[in-house]
């Protein structure tokens, strides 16, 4: 596939590598900074000659960007954080009344890390089966490298969320420092930033009696661009809008299929 790596930091460079191992072909790297990246800005005429796009870049400019691989009709798997707030603009332009682009798919993800979207899975089984027990609270806890620039992490909202739905005691996620005591129904979600971590996560189940502890730690951005990549190619020949947990739903359905 000839693929368009769209943000060309470290973690586009990683993807590069992926790409290349699993015999695709890099047409573009577009990135502001032009030490790095062979175009400052996305283009319709870059589309043209790719087959599929891969954004980790910065959330500003996500909806723009949808668009034209929306008008392109190409799938695009955008790993940028931070756009949240604008995720339903562009699933309606995806899933919206004017129809679907043939062609047109995105796939959009906190973490592709097959690893990361386990330890979800894993913390929202947990979640369902200590809650009823009064007993445990749950909290987590995040860390990530100096230079993250969003805090708690797109990976962190996520799985903070899966809890929410599947815990019966917690309806209220809290990301800021707390000088007051916790309320039962809050789930307390900290932060940390320093050094060179990739990036650490780890949901807690706490008693008086005990602690339970569901961790993962990512050793480098090798899973997060392996994963990236697995899903743009899962994504090619599909129409629509996707999440991650859409992607990583079929991977281990398909799993359990040559297993049986």
């Amino acid at each position: 596939m000839k693929v368009l790596i769209c943000g060309y930091g470290r973690m586009g460079q990683e993807i590069e590598s992926v790409l290349l191992t699993r015999g695709h072909e890099v047409t573009a790297r577009v990135d502001p900074d032009p030490s790095r990246g062979d175009a400052p800005s996305l283009s319709a005429e870059l589309l043209e000659r790719s087959e599929g796009v891969i954004e980790f870049s910065l959330p500003g400019g996500v909806v723009t960007n949808a668009a034209l691989y929306y008008a392109a009709g190409i799938p695009a798997v955008v790993g940028t954080t931070g756009w949240e707030a604008d995720r339903d603009t562009v699933q309606e332009m995806y899933q919206g009344k004017q129809g679907e682009q043939a062609g047109a798919a995105l796939l959009y993800g906190s973490n592709f890390s097959i690893g990361a979207n386990l330890f979800r899975v894993l913390s929202e089984f947990a979640a369902q089966i200590i809650g009823p027990i009064q007993d445990y609270d749950v909290m987590m806890l995040e860390k990530h490298h100096s230079g993250k620039q969003d805090s708690p992490s797109g990976t962190a909202i996520t799985v903070a969320e899966s809890l929410l739905q599947a815990h019966p005691r917690k309806n209220r996620i809290v990301t800021n420092r707390l000088d007051r005591r916790i309320e039962p129904d809050e789930l307390h979600v900290a932060s940390l930033r320093g050094g060179s971590v990739p990036g650490t996560h780890s949901v807690e189940f706490d008693s008086p009696a005990d602690t339970i502890s569901i961790t993962h730690t990512a050793r480098n951005r090798g899973g997060f661009a392996l994963g990236a990549v697995l899903g743009l190619e899962w994504l090619s020949g599909r129409t629509g809008f996707f999440s991650v947990e859409n992607f990583i739903e079929d991977v281990v359905a398909q799993a359990r299929r040559n297993q049986a």
